[in-house]
């Protein structure tokens, strides 16, 4: 995601009994910030004041084909002029109120009761928002901003994403079960089932200059590839081409494949490398058949601007304050350490490759999941350190110091009875994730 490509509407709104030159200069002062703050801003910093001037903007708006929409409270109105805007407009919608200094004069903006008043009209129409009260350039105000801004670009870019789910879960892993109604109805998400043999078949006819190419390039990219068995690596690699094609035929936003047992026992590889690999290239793809996961890898790719990886926590250790990230070997080869050089490798149960081996690189992350524990989906969203660590264990591992601290973290995780499987992207991205959980009015758990 381009973070300029992300268009704000703004929308002044004002009553002409209050002070219209402090407000036109309130409101050139956040259109300023705002802009300078590097968003792309969509309407003028005209002011509305009445029907007429609602019905312009939704009109200009509406042609700009806006992310979300900033209704910014340049004086008191009352909430007439903010719902014909927000039922016009359908974005996640930002009321921004002004300070004003205290001085013993003239109420001249009344811009706080303003957005109480917007407020209540839109909770009663059952029409989501959220707020800030802040002056023009606050730092903490454009930071809220910004994470809004971007949760609303998620928000319609899930309205349109589709996931490919190759296969079933195993059973016993009610945890990737997928809800197709519920997906579709509170995120917008599509699900496509795809069936296992056929794709096999598929991937066996992967065309042979594709895959020497792939081959070539991992020759140089991971210790010791040529000591893989070949028939199964170029199994993998077959893999990766079909899963590719599949991705470009169908418009697929990302993927949940049942890797095991059919990919070793009838196409006698792991599926695990094709994975990273598509994972690496912001196709985010989850063993296991868990779209969820995959959904939530998708989230953080798009939010971070950064592949995004779907892991198992195995350990913790409370007396040190850590936790054990570890899966196969599918991690994106971009979350190496960059003082290690992955290694190709086989599966440690099944003894087939291709899978990538590594640490993580160490640096601040955060961790979320769409989670359904509860029959409902909720977002977890947590944040922590990534060390400098060597392997914990064969294929890709790291070891994270959560900010919860690792007693609250496994607590939480057990009496939640959350799934098995994490999503980690580098960065600190909570503020924007709980932004986005607000605007799609699903639930919070901190982990």
């Amino acid at each position: 995601m381009n973070p300029s490509d992300i268009r704000i509407g703004f929308a002044p709104i004002a009553r002409p009994t209050f002070d219209l030159d402090l407000a036109r200069e309130l409101t050139a002062q956040v259109y300023a910030a705002v802009s300078a703050a590097g968003n792309t801003l969509a309407g003028s910093q005209d002011l509305i004041m009445d029907d007429a001037a609602v019905e312009a903007r939704i009109a200009e708006l509406t042609a700009a084909d806006i992310d979300m929409l900033l209704v910014l409270q340049s004086t008191f109105a009352d909430s007439t002029m903010a719902l014909k805007l927000a039922q016009a407009l359908d974005a996640p919608l930002l009321l921004w109120a002004l300070p004003e200094a205290q001085v013993g004069g003239r109420l001249r903006v009344n811009s706080f009761c303003g957005i109480n008043l917007a407020g209540h009209g839109l909770r009663r129409a059952g029409i989501n928002y959220d707020y800030i009260y802040a002056e023009p350039g606050d730092a903490a105000a454009l930071g809220k901003l910004r994470d809004f801004a971007v949760a609303a670009s998620v928000k319609r870019f899930l309205a349109g994403a589709r996931i490919g789910r190759l296969g079933e879960h195993p059973a016993g892993f009610d945890t990737c079960r997928v809800n197709h109604e519920a997906l579709k109805a509170q995120l917008g998400v599509e699900v496509a089932q795809f069936e296992l043999a056929p794709f096999f078949a598929r991937a066996r006819q992967a065309e042979p200059a594709q895959v020497g190419a792939l081959a070539a390039d991992l020759r140089e990219r991971l210790d010791g590839f040529d000591d893989m068995e070949p028939a199964a690596t170029t199994g993998t690699l077959g893999a990766y081409v079909a899963l590719d094609d599949l991705v470009q035929e169908e418009n697929l936003s990302g993927l949940a494949v049942r890797c095991w047992p059919e990919f070793f026992t009838d196409l006698g590889c792991s599926a695990c490398g094709a994975m990273s690999l598509l994972s690496d290239q912001f196709t985010p793809s989850s063993c296991e058949a868990d779209v969820n996961g995959t959904i939530t890898q998708l989230i953080l790719q798009w939010i971070s601007g950064m592949p995004a990886f779907g892991s198992d926590i195995v350990a913790f250790d409370t007396a040190k304050d850590e936790a054990t990230l570890w899966h196969c070997g599918l991690a994106p080869l971009s979350m190496c350490d960059p003082e290690v050089h992955p290694q190709a490798t086989i599966h440690s149960n099944r003894e087939k490759p291709l899978l990538m081996q590594f640490p993580l690189k160490p640096g601040r992350v955060t961790i979320a999941r769409l989670s359904e524990a509860t029959g409902e989906f909720r977002l977890v969203i947590g944040g922590g350190e990534m060390l400098k660590a060597p392997p914990a264990f064969t294929g890709t591992s790291g070891i994270i110091r959560f900010d919860s601290g690792a007693a609250t973290a496994m607590d939480t995780i057990m009496r939640q009875g959350l799934e098995h499987h994490v999503s980690i992207a580098y960065g600190d991205h909570q503020g924007t994730l709980a932004a986005l959980a607000r605007q799609l009015e699903m639930p919070v758990l901190r982990l």
